[in-house]
Formats: C-alpha cells, sequence, structure tokens
C-alpha cells in the first residue's frame, strides 16, 4: 500500500474533524445510553431491546450485549449491592436489526453477595451469556498494582488522527469509522516494528450521563470492548485492516474495583501473554488519571487470518 503524504493525512484529519463536529456529543452518548433501557418483556426477570432500523455493523457490538446483560441482571438485584464481577461467552453474532431478548436467572441472593445469570437470545437462539456477581459495600485489605508510567491524554494521539494516517483504510470506510463516537478516545500504540505486546487508550465519555453509578458502570463494560482483542496482534504486526483476518471475541471478563466517573479520564492498559490456535489472550487494566485501579478485564478472542489467494 502506498503510503500517505503529511498533506494527505492533514486533509484527512480535517475531513474527520467536521465530520464529528456535524453531530452533537449528546446525541451519539444519548444513543448508548438508550442502549440500558431494557423493556419490561412481559414475565418476571425478563427484558427486551428493540430491533433498530438499519445498522452499518455486520454484528452486534460485543461491549453492548454486556453492558446490557450486566444493566439486566442489575434490574432484579437490590440496588444497595454493586456489580464487582462478570463472566460472559459470545456464541452467536447478533443482529442489531433484530429485537434482544434477555433472561434473568436468580441463582443466588445472600446477606452481601447476589449472583445472576443472563441468557440473550435472537431468533429463538442463545447468542450470548453472562454470569454477574454483585456485592454489597464494605472495608478489607487493600492494594493494587501501582499504574505504569505512561504519556497523558493530551500527550497521546487523537483516534481520528490514527485513522488518517492509515493508508489501508479507504476514503469511505474512513467516513464511517470517523464519525462522532461516545467516548473522547487518545491512544498511544508502539510501532510493528518493536514486537511489544502493550498498548494503552484514554477514555472519557463525550457528554454528561448524571451520577447513576450503574450507567457508569454500563458505559466501563461498554468501552472494556475496545480495542482488547487488538492486543493479541500488536506482537504480529497486524491490525483489524489486515487483509484476510477475521478476528472476534469469544469470551469476557471484568471486575470492578470501586466506583467509576466515565466522564473523567480514565486509560485502558492493555497487553497480551499468549496467540496461538488462531486465538489470543487479552489482559486490561483500567485506571483513573490520579492512578486509582478501577477495573480489571481479561478476554480471549478468535484472530484467524486467511492468506490472500
Amino acid at each position: 500500500m502506498t503510503a500517505l503524504t503529511p498533506e494527505e493525512i492533514q486533509a484527512r484529519i480535517e475531513r474527520a474533524r467536521a465530520i464529528n463536529d456535524s453531530v452533537a456529543p449528546g446525541k451519539v452518548v444519548g444513543a448508548v445510553s438508550r442502549l440500558f433501557d431494557l423493556e419490561p418483556a412481559g414475565a418476571p426477570d425478563e427484558f427486551d431491546f428493540p430491533a433498530l432500523a438499519t445498522t452499518a455493523r455486520d454484528r452486534i457490538f460485543g461491549g453492548q450485549v454486556i453492558a446490557q446483560a450486566m444493566v439486566a441482571a442489575a434490574r432484579t438485584v437490590d440496588p444497595d449491592k454493586h456489580v464487582h464481577s462478570l463472566h460472559a461467552y459470545f456464541l452467536r453474532g447478533g443482529d442489531e436489526t433484530k429485537p434482544l431478548h434477555f433472561r434473568v436467572h436468580r441463582d443466588f441472593d445472600g446477606r452481601s453477595f447476589s449472583n445472576r445469570r443472563v441468557v440473550v437470545r435472537q431468533d429463538d437462539k442463545v447468542i450470548f451469556n453472562l454470569t454477574a456477581s454483585f456485592q454489597l459495600p464494605t472495608e478489607g485489605l487493600s492494594h493494587q498494582v501501582s499504574m505504569p508510567d505512561l504519556l497523558p491524554p493530551e500527550e497521546c494521539v487523537d483516534f481520528t488522527d490514527t485513522l488518517a494516517a492509515d493508508p489501508s483504510i479507504s476514503d469511505e470506510r474512513f467516513a464511517y469509522m470517523a464519525r462522532r463516537r461516545p467516548f473522547e478516545m487518545r491512544s498511544y500504540r508502539p510501532p510493528a516494528s518493536a514486537k511489544a505486546t502493550q498498548h494503552y487508550q484514554w477514555f472519557r465519555v463525550a457528554a454528561p450521563i448524571g451520577d447513576d453509578q450503574l450507567i457508569h458502570r454500563a458505559f466501563l463494560a461498554f468501552a472494556s470492548d475496545m480495542g482488547l482483542l487488538s492486543s493479541a496482534m500488536l506482537p504480529h504486526g497486524i491490525t483489524w485492516t489486515t487483509p484476510g483476518l477475521f478476528s472476534t471475541s469469544l469470551d469476557h471478563a471484568m471486575w470492578f474495583h470501586g466506583d467509576v466517573r466515565v466522564d473523567e479520564w480514565f486509560v485502558y492498559v492493555m497487553d497480551s501473554d499468549w496467540t496461538g490456535g488462531a486465538r489470543g489472550i487479552n489482559r486490561g487494566l483500567i485506571y483513573r488519571q490520579d492512578g486509582t485501579l478501577i477495573a480489571s478485564a481479561v478476554q480471549e478472542g478468535l484472530v484467524r487470518i486467511t492468506p490472500p489467494a
């Protein structure tokens, strides 16, 4: 592929900013918030999410269904108990133009903990399942691993600038990828030649979402599937634009360590321990800007490359 000239990159950056400026941040953030407005399905502990009229996605974004299933589980738990962990499996790719059905199973309710299973169906087929645990806030032993030495968000590359410099992204695809997103995102990714395994990305929600802690955790769960799978690609010098690549999440686990504010900068430090068998393990630690560890995540993904004919 032919590298873009500095002038071409700058033109694409200006185009991306114009695309962003054409949509108010509150509109896209509100669209994500509405994902969590699950409708009672007419039976106890069952919820529906309606079909969208159109979509540009091949399948439902994994972070969406993780967050929706977590919210469905929370709707059946004492609100004083907060979600502290979730474990999920992606079984089939979902279609945004078809409704989703969430069935919550109340597996356990104790004095301190509650546990829920959520089965998500589409077209009467199970596409996803999740187990989540909830706990009353409790004092106890406390420690955390320190945040690595990272560049602050203002010194990292804006997501749209990264897109603009990638010659493998066609102008048509670029227009779609450069659209306004619910998060401001600034990233640091080492060059392919470094064969590194670690990268990081700063996030901040692009418009106010209020103070409901469940909604903040839902937005964090949504963001936890952004970029994590690419960690397994990093040491191999490939990206989601590499010809012949098919990648998708297989499972996802997440632990919340305390209260979350996604309207303040947080950083997702991502790494990969292993790839093999067309799969890759990806780990993530999420810190507030002051260095407080607020969440951890682990995901296994499918990373399959079909050589060009």
